[in-house]
Formats: C-alpha cells, structure tokens, sequence
C-alpha cells in the first residue's frame, strides 16, 4: 500500500499552516485512514527540508483541530472522523455571531405578513382534496398547469404533464438523481458544486466527478473529456448565479454543454433554484436540451424560506422514472403549502417578491462592494452570497476560525469541493442572511482580517 506523504512543492508561507492543511485534506479525503500513524516531527521536517518547530506547530494545528491524537511513546496518530459532512453554515445562530454562513434571500417582516394573509386566504378557501387525497395526480393537476405559468418566467416552456411538485430543491435533486443515474453509475459536475451534492450521491451509491471551471462555470471541453474517459451518466450543472462561486453561464456555453451531453447520450440536471430572480440571462440549459434535462427550481430562496414548494421538469424519457421515485421518497409534496405557491403564483405575489427580493440584494451588494473595495471577490448582483479567494497567507481553516472568534460565521470553500485537490482556499459569505448593518459590520471584520498576519486561533477562556 501506498504511504501518503505531503508534497513540499505545495508548501506555502507560514509552512506550519501549509502542511497542516495538507494533511487535514488527506485525512479528509481519505489518503490518511483513521489510526494512520505519521511521521515523527524529525522524520517529517527532514522529508520536507523544515524545521522541527515547524513541524510540530503543523502538528499541535491538527490536534487542535481534532484530527489527530499523541501518544506519549507511541507516536502520532489520526484520530477516527465522523463519517457525516459538516453542513457549510451554523447549525445555529449563536446571539453573538453575525451569521454570514447560510444561504437565505434578505427576509423583512413584509414576509412574514405575506405568509400571514397567505394563510388566512387558505382557512378560506383550502380545496378539500388538499386536505384529505392521497393521491398526488387528484391533488396536482391544477397546481401542474400554474407551474407552467411560472415555468415560462423562467425561460422554459413545459407541459404540466412533465412537471413533478416538489417539496423544495433538495427534494427535486434527489430524485432528479435517482432517476438519471442508478446506483454505482458516475455524475459529473462542477469542481465547485452544490454542497450537499457529494454526501448526497454517497447516499445513492453514484460516483461523482468534478469537473474544470472558469468564469462561466463548468467547461464543455472537461465534460468531453471526462464522457470520453469513463461511462458519465450524468452531469449536474448550476449556470445561473446559485454556484458558490456565483458564475453565470452565457449561452453559447449552456448551447455547447448541450451539445457534449446529447453526443454523449447523458443527462443533464440543472439546478435553477433562483429561477426569474436573476435579470437578463439567457435560457435555462433546459431550453437547448429539453430532451434530456431534469430542470430543478424552488421557491425557497426568491419569496420566503418558508414556502418549501419547487417544481422538477423531466422529459419524456424520465417522467415515468421522476413519478416512481418521488412517490418512494415523497410520496408527494405537501398540498397546502402548494395552494400558497399556487396562490401567490396566479395573484401575482411571487413576481412581486421575486422583484422586491432583486433591489434589496442590489442594495447589498453596493454594500459588499464599498467595504470590501480593493479586496479581490465574486459575486454578482442578484447572487445571494460572495466567493472570496483567500490569499496564500491564510487556510481555510484557520480564516473561517478567526472569522467565527470575531463574531462572522462564514462557509468555508471546502464544503463546496468535489475534487481532493484544494490549491484555491476560499469562503462563501452570504449577503442576505442579515440586516445591512450587520452585513457591513461582518464584512467589515473580514476586511480587516484580510489586512492582518494570520495568528493561531487561540481560544482564550
């Protein structure tokens, strides 16, 4: 068997940091099992042309962080991991931490009132089947043909028959995944996806692939590349803003993927969760590929996060396969949250948050832009969050460490990878979780942390 060891080429100053985030992604990724001895710190520096005190302080970073354990006259050793990912934001919100770590649109009490009548309009007039049927094809036809209204704001023109009501996104992800791609088949996506993408085909026993990306996102030539290497069953694609890294795909690009996937013969999955929110964008993958697309959008995060309501479009093909397996899954959506969306949909209400929904993350992101002006990010204006690339001063860890000792809990980049290699730290901090002056004061502690040396993160008690 193969001894992992860390590659001095990738050292980075200071080196302590370096090699520890090293062997963390090793750990991570598997390349360090659980009870792997390492080196001794000699051993280790002399490998690596270091010093022993680097070593060690690379060491005493890892205990720290909980992934490794010494043992007086045994060694070093990694300490067993919790299978389960870490969700990239705060399972919690701590009274005292600005929480810049969750993806949610901007919420005012206007939202809350919104629902309010929503749900009075409802005691009024729930239909009887939404409160008694069991059967999803007596509760939805209606719903399935307002969709289609709202589908067409999304740029896609869908037949209510091919259109499944879903509880959400990650409902419409799962069985999107569950019917293009059996069990030990491969997907590919982005370098940088969706995070609750990878746990997720680990659930359904897919392999995933991640693939290059450049300001568009994900790159025809790597998907060619990666369909002419193994037998891809599908790929799933996120090309309007929703990507951590907020890359919004032109359409000679959504034209071309389409193109790679229909000489493949694979599927295509596209998550379009902000849907009518993002102004001016082309057509949805969908579109150039109706064929062979599972399209994916939701209502959760361009009206109020309470209206867990999506819709998943499947071609012919799939629509058969997407019945089965919502029903396993679901059984169906809920119904009475489907009247509110199908309510707010034809009174106009949802096009009237989406609208509001748009100016306030304009206001935001003018917000982002004067604090955090000279600092290198992306974003774009109807994102809901910033990727920010992190000099090679800082790791991960530590940055998104000292962010949460000063208050601002952010998303590290790792959450979002789907590849072992990480030569590209960043964060995601959402810009709609909050209240602006928050958001200016949480920006402004990682300006500020930017500005400085990095420090060990030392908990003072």
């Amino acid at each position: 068997m193969t001894i992992w060891r860390p590659d001095p080429t990738k050292l980075r100053r200071p080196a302590y940091l370096s090699l520890a985030d090293q062997i963390a992604r090793a750990i991570g990724n598997g390349q360090l099992e659980n009870g792997a001895q390492l080196p001794t710190h000699r051993r280790m520096a002399e490998d690596l042309a270091l010093s022993v005190q680097t070593v060690s302080r690379a060491y005493e970073e890892l205990i720290r962080r909980g992934l490794i354990s010494g043992e007086t006259g045994r060694g070093t050793f990694v300490k067993s991991q919790r299978r389960e990912p870490a969700p990239p934001y705060l399972p919690e919100r701590p009274s005292d931490v600005i929480d810049l770590s969750i993806l949610k649109p901007v919420c005012e009490p206007l939202h809350v009132d919104h629902m309010k009548r929503a749900l009075a309009w409802l005691a009024e007039n729930l239909p009887p089947s939404a409160a008694l049927s069991f059967r999803p094809n007596v509760v939805f036809p209606r719903h399935r043909e307002v969709a289609a209204e709202w589908l067409r704001a999304c740029g896609l023109e869908a037949a209510p028959a091919n259109v499944s009501v879903t509880n959400g996104a990650t409902s419409g992800m799962t069985v999107a995944l569950m019917s293009a791609a059996p069990p030990g088949s491969t997907v590919a996506t982005e370098a940088i996806a969706h995070h609750t993408l990878v746990p997720l085909a680990s659930y359904l026993g897919l392999k995933l692939v991640g693939l290059a990306t450049d300001e568009e996102g994900l790159l025809p030539d790597a998907l060619e590349r990666a369909c002419l290497a193994s037998a891809i069953r599908a790929v799933f694609v996120q090309p309007s803003v929703v990507n951590p890294m907020a890359s919004l795909m032109g359409s000679e690009r959504r034209a071309a993927l389409a193109e790679v996937a229909r000489r493949h013969d694979i599927a295509i999955i596209e998550n379009d969760v902000l849907g009518p929110l993002v102004a001016d964008r082309p057509p949805p993958v969908a579109a150039y590929a109706p064929e062979r697309t599972l399209y994916i959008t939701s209502f959760t995060k361009i009206t109020v996060p309470g209206l867990r309501i999506g819709y998943l479009v499947a071609p012919d093909r799939f629509v058969a396969a997407v019945a089965n397996r919502h029903l396993v899954s679901n059984w169906m959506a809920t119904a009475i949250m489907t009247e509110i969306a199908t309510h707010w949909v034809t009174d106009g209400t949802a096009a009237e948050l989406v609208d509001w929904q748009r100016e306030a993350l304009h206001r935001r992101h003018r917000i982002a832009a004067e604090v955090l002006n000279g600092i290198a990010y992306r974003s774009h204006p109807e994102s809901l969050h910033l990727w920010l690339p992190l000099t090679c001063r800082w790791s991960e860890d530590a940055f998104v460490a000292h962010a949460r000792l000063q208050g601002v809990g952010i998303a590290p980049g790792s959450s979002f990878r789907t590849t072992a290699a990480d030569d590209n730290p960043a964060a995601r901090i959402s810009v709609g979780s909050t209240t602006e002056e928050e958001l200016r004061r949480g920006l402004g502690t990682i300006a500020n942390l930017l500005a400085a040396d990095p420090e060990p993160a030392l908990l003072v008690i």
